[in-house]
């Protein structure tokens, strides 16, 4: 008499749970560099009002402001306040009218501490180009800013790395 198998071996679930463990491994890592690059996104968001204000102080003025000021003094861009957000700790105008992002509060760990700077310049028209990280400046922009990013390349955005 012939017997009728019901259920599967142990062998076959121990291939399922292999397969699912192999799909685990390469699925968590690209999910936390994806969840990354989302929140150095945060950052460029918040900082879009930041190269306004420095775009804005250079048409008025010929020049880049240095820092950033509740007053507006010389050489500083007027702002009340700071800018912040669940991933970003602060943004700040440094000089040549840089904006810094750096990132901190509920950022992954891979880049809390870390500086993401969008540097102002200038193409042979006057009109105010930003460069965003470690892109490579156009042959016809002079660069302002000196402003310093070290987030690994692979959490930028395509347009903030060369």
């Amino acid at each position: 008499m012939t017997r009728i198998q019901k259920g599967f071996t142990l062998i076959e679930l121990m291939i399922v749970v292999a397969i699912i463990g192999i799909l685990a491994a390469i699925a968590i890592p690209a999910y936390q560099n994806y969840t990354i690059r989302a929140q150095v996104t945060e950052g460029l968001s918040l900082a879009d009002s930041w190269e306004s204000l420095v775009g804005e102080y250079y048409a008025f003025n010929g020049s880049f402001p240095s820092t950033q000021s509740a007053t507006g003094a010389s050489g500083a861009v007027g702002v009340t306040g700071s800018t912040s957000g669940k991933y970003v700790a602060s943004v700040k105008v440094t000089t040549g009218g840089a904006v810094i992002i750096t990132y901190g509060n509920q950022v992954n760990s891979k880049i809390s501490g870390n500086t993401l700077a969008l540097n102002p310049g200038t193409d042979s028209a006057g009109d105010v180009i930003w460069v965003c990280g470690s892109a490579s400046t156009p042959s016809t922009v002079t660069i302002s800013g000196s402003g310093s990013t070290n987030i690994p390349a692979q959490y930028l955005p395509a347009s903030c790395h060369s």
